[in-house]
């Protein structure tokens, strides 16, 4: 009996029903056991064993399903396990962040924020204000400059090359950057200090005066940098010190969401 039954002309308004059937097929295995047999995949979708081996065959070939040659259990494929991932960068790293850096401003007691990569460098996408009379606003949406700010100093230390090579070039020509990062060999080795300390920092930031920052980078399950969390103070009355009181929780927050986003830590 062939499945042209499942695929009518005329259905593409209304949606594809094969498609819905095997998306059934998925969420059966989504809910079952980590392998299952085919009678129990089939069971669950409610739907003849036959009927659902031929979608296991499609669906394997689509790399959404896999199955142990040994046990001829049925599992999901990489090409599932991919969407997963990338569905929880895109959709939990901003809540997971806003969280995050939340539970730290309760720790520390210090001004926190989320930045993302922009076009040309850090944005502020959510900031926290600490419970002290004197203290720092960030103002949402604010761009960062990547080479002079801590959180762009975050992502240009662990951006790919290609991505930040050509805008590092940019802004040594600008010719506006401090006196100890004047050519790309000064740049190079501020990044490397902040790739070996894991973290950076800037104080007395030149364009705004009396700042201090710490930033620190999240990655996501490919190992990539995703988020820079910050801790914002005002210069005489922050602890920087990388023995102190803030650094250590902000890179422990920093690893923490990166885990929750499914980093792994390298060996």
């Amino acid at each position: 009996m062939s499945d042209e039954s499942d695929s009518r002309p005329g259905e593409g308004k209304h949606g594809v029903q094969s498609l819905e059937i095997g998306m059934g097929i998925l969420r059966a295995m989504v809910n079952g056991q980590r392998a299952m047999m085919l009678k129990d995949i089939a069971a669950a979708a409610d739907m003849p064993p036959s009927k659902a081996h031929r979608y296991l065959v499609s669906l394997i070939r689509a790399g959404l399903v896999e199955q142990d040659p040994m046990t001829s259990r049925y599992d999901l494929g990489p090409f599932a396990l991919n969407i997963g991932l990338v569905a929880i960068d895109r959709l939990d790293r901003i809540r997971l962040g806003l969280a995050a850096i939340a539970q730290l401003r309760d720790q520390i007691n210090e001004t926190t924020a989320l930045a993302v990569w922009g076009e040309s460098g850090p944005i502020i996408v959510r900031w926290e204000r600490p419970r002290r009379p004197i203290t720092v606003n960030v103002v949402t949406g604010t761009a960062l400059d990547p080479l002079t700010s801590a959180s762009g100093r975050v992502f240009s230390a662990w951006l790919p090359k290609e991505t930040i090579g050509r805008l590092i070039d940019r802004r040594l020509k600008e010719g506006d950057l401090p006196p100890e990062l004047q050519t790309r060999a000064d740049v190079d080795a501020m990044l490397a200090k902040v790739r070996a300390d894991g973290y950076a920092a800037v104080s007395g930031y030149h364009r705004v005066p009396g700042v201090e920052a710490l930033a620190a980078p999240v990655f996501n399950f490919k190992n990539e940098i995703t988020i820079a969390m910050l801790v914002v103070g005002v210069k005489g009355m922050f602890d920087m010190a990388p023995d102190g009181p803030v650094v250590g929780p902000l890179k422990q927050a920093a690893t923490e969401l990166s885990v929750r986003l499914g980093y792994t830590p390298l060996s």
